[in-house]
This record gives structure tokens, sequence and C-alpha cells, in this order.
């Protein structure tokens, strides 16, 4: 997967074919590398809800895609219909996954361009969509890219980086958001080495973080998830660095559950604890991160991981899928527009422009 220069994924995570969606089953690595591709509005949702596809960017991407797919086959004569069409298809995407605002934000700006285009003849309408879905893919490499060249500056030649869960090429159109940093870093010279937490409960860290940074070859070591803060103890982490599925105007952030348990373990041992993302994922509306909506997930994914059942049969179980970082906790917020410091109100907001 390294190649020299500017680093991809040889196989884009998702993308639109001939009337498609053909994307990357995540949910098979490392162990399988499967394409699949979804046909109607309905695979796609299953696709986001059963992390067939995930990332904050690449459930935004899919959202994009998924809107266009919903309508693609439209019969519709008028403008009126044609949108009370796209609306029913971006209300039942929207309902896929909660926590992201990406998929909202890329729903809305689909919305958006129809009403803007409405004057169009219907299929027009429908080649303006796509290529506006299309525009939000080009548009993330773009961010992702430039997220790694601000993000590089922060490490240093022979650091050592702690990430959670996988923001890299699988969560993007192809570079990732926290593994744009390390790629840019690996790819402009610099001695660095990462450790990837596993991730519990499915594992993001070890299927796809140690698989990515692997192919690129990233010096990459692999520890459970409560493993962290004794490396942390040990002097081996330099700074951690994650992605970030919502950002609230004050900077308080979600990211995948067992990210809040990373920053303060890094607060503890005085390490600096970065969220990498694009602005995509600022959500302004909300004041603080008491207001960002948390995903809970089936209880099988905890008591029956992977298939082997590892806790009694009914056992109670909760399962949040994310979890909320106080923005005190965060030492910068790397984006496309460059380094936001604390206070996140300001430096945020004048980035969210």
């Amino acid at each position: 997967m390294a190649t020299k220069g500017r680093r991809k994924m040889p196989i884009p995570t998702i993308e639109w074919v001939d009337g498609r969606i053909h994307l990357i089953d995540q949910t098979l690595l490392p162990n399988e590398f499967k394409q699949i591709y979804c046909d109607d509005v309905e695979s796609v949702w299953e696709a986001i809800k059963s992390l067939r596809v995930r990332g904050a960017p690449a459930i935004g991407i899919a959202g994009a895609l998924g809107a266009v797919l919903g309508i693609w086959k439209s019969k519709a004569t008028n403008y009126p219909d044609f949108a009370a069409e796209l609306k029913k298809v971006t209300d039942y995407l929207a309902t896929s996954r909660p926590t992201a605002v990406n998929l909202f934000w890329a729903l809305t700006r689909i919305e958006q361009t129809a009403e803007k285009h409405k004057d169009l003849e219907i299929e027009q309408l429908k080649g303006v969509l796509l290529d506006e879905a299309q525009n939000i893919i080009e548009e993330d490499r773009a961010r992702c890219r430039a997220i790694g060249q601000h993000g590089l500056n922060l490490l240093r030649n022979g650091d050592t980086i702690l990430t959670h869960c996988n923001a890299g090429g699988l969560a993007t159109s192809d570079y990732g958001t926290a593994l744009a940093v390390m790629f840019s870093a690996h790819e402009s010279g610099k001695n660095i080495s990462v450790y990837a937490d596993e991730t519990r409960p499915l594992l993001q860290g070890a299927r796809l973080t140690a698989w990515e940074l692997m192919q690129a070859g990233i010096d990459v070591t692999l520890i459970c998830d409560n493993m962290a803060a004794q490396v942390m103890k040990e002097g081996k982490i330099q700074c951690a660095i994650v992605g970030a599925d919502r950002i609230a105007a004050n900077g308080d952030t979600a990211n995948k559950i067992g990210t809040y348990n990373v920053a303060i373990l890094a607060k503890v041992h005085d390490i600096p604890f970065y969220v990498a993302a694009p602005t995509s994922t600022l959500d302004l509306s909300l004041k603080t991160g008491d207001l960002i909506p948390i995903e809970q997930r089936a209880a099988e994914e905890v008591t029956e991981g992977f298939g082997s059942r590892t806790a009694p049969e009914g056992v109670k179980v909760y399962s949040p899928a994310f979890d909320v970082t106080p923005a005190h906790l965060i030492t910068a917020i790397i984006t496309e527009k460059g380094i936001a410091h604390p206070p996140y109100e300001e430096s945020l907001a004048s980035q969210g422009d």
C-alpha cells in the first residue's frame, strides 16, 4: 500500500460505479479483503449501521452517495415530487447512526444542492446531485491531506504516538485524519512509531489501524486498551492523536468509546492529546458535548464478539459506541484549516466560517 510521495488507498474505501455504490466491507478485515455493492438505499443503510462502512467522513460520503442512489431511478416529473422522494431517502439514511455529524452534514448538503438547482430537468438534477456527492469525496481527500500536513509539524523525529480506534484511509475517502498526521510525518522522512489500542469491543484498532499502518511501512505495536496507562508510565508515548465523530462549539469531542480514558491518562502523564478531524465534523450548533447524541450498540457486540460467547447468557450489558472527551483535556484540534488551540469557542468558530 505504501507509495512514493503521497500515500493513498490503492482501492477507494467507497465509490460510485455505474449506478451502484462500491465499498470495502470493513467487518471482514484484516482476514479478508472484500468489496461489496449496494444496489439500493436499504443496503446503504445496513452498510452504515453494521459498520461495513465506518468512520465519520466515510459515513458522510456513504450518506451522500446513498441519497443519490435512493433517487437515481426516480420517476418524478416535477421538482416537488422529486424533492419529497429525496427527503424521504435522506430522513431514512439519517436514522442509521446518530453520533457522527458528517452524515447529517452530507445529507443536508445534498438537499440544499437539489433546492439550488430545482429549475433543472429531473434527469439533469440527478446528475448534479451525483456531481455534488463526488465533490464531497474529492474535498475529503484534500481535507485529509491538509490535516496531515498541519499535524506533522506537531511530531518530532523519533516520536511514538498512541492512537485509539481507526481514523485512517478506511474511515475517510483514502488518507485519514489522525492517521493522516502519521502518514504525512512518515512520508516527510520523520522516524515515528505508533502504539495502537485494540479498541474494544469491535477491535477497530487491532483489525484496521494496525493493518493500515503496517501496509504503509510504519512501525506499529498493538496493545489492549487497558495497557495505555502502563506504556505512558514507562515513557514510551510522546503524544496521543485520535479522530472525532462530532466536535461541539466548546471543543468537547465525541469519538470511539475509550477515547476519554486515553485523554485522562495523557493528562495525568503530561502527554499532549490531539484530535484530528475535518471541519465537516464540527457541530457549532451544540454549545457543549453534553448535547451530543451517543449511539448505543447491540449487547451481542460485547457478549458474543466475532461469534464466540464470552459472557454468561442473560447478563445485562451497557454498550455506548462513543464517549465525549472534555475540551480541557485536549491540547489542540487539527483540521484542514490549521491547528486550533484553546479557547476553542474562538478558534473553532473561526475555522467553521
